[in-house]
């Protein structure tokens, strides 16, 4: 899965030069406090929400507000170096976006999980098709809903999310 790999400094360090590239052709200020929500986002896998960011943000610079935090997450996203996904539940939840980890989704409907996946059979047919109807696919995103199948692990997430 691809939330289990561990990002790279060197990936990182792309990444938060590719944002300054981005912030000045935008004619922005490069200011620390982006520098480190930047840092902190890259560094973190799955699907981040801004309240779970603006928690690691804080602990390396508590002076970093929630406002600060969204901007440069929406930032983040002009610059095509985020996706912000929303699964169903009402929160928005931004991913690193990268040509080469293309995944899928499954949603558990009950506990929130969400599992990365990817086929390259789902991915052939999808060629496959496309080439039917004489169409060009640019990206796409596919989510599937429904319910874990271990009841007993998913009800003990149900249970931690809402306390």
């Amino acid at each position: 899965m691809a939330t289990e790999k561990l990002i790279s400094p060197e990936v990182v360090a792309e990444k938060e030069r590719d944002f300054q590239k981005f912030i000045q052709t935008r004619g922005l200020k490069s200011t620390k406090q982006r520098s480190t929500i930047v840092s902190v986002f890259f560094k973190m896998r799955g699907h981040i929400s801004v309240e779970e960011l603006l928690r690691q943000v804080k602990a390396v610079n508590p002076k970093i507000g929630y406002a600060t935090v969204y901007r440069t997450l929406h930032l983040l996203v002009e610059s095509g170096l985020v996706e912000e996904r929303r699964f169903g539940d009402g929160l928005a939840r931004y991913e690193g976006h990268s040509q080469i980890e293309h995944h899928d989704h499954m949603i558990c409907q009950d506990c929130g999980k969400i599992y990365e996946f990817y086929n390259p059979e789902l991915e052939a047919l999808q060629d496959k098709l496309a080439i039917e109807h004489k169409f060009m696919i640019h990206r796409h995103r596919l989510e599937l809903y429904g319910q874990c199948a271990d009841t007993a692990v998913c009800n003990q997430r149900q249970k931690s999310r809402l306390a």
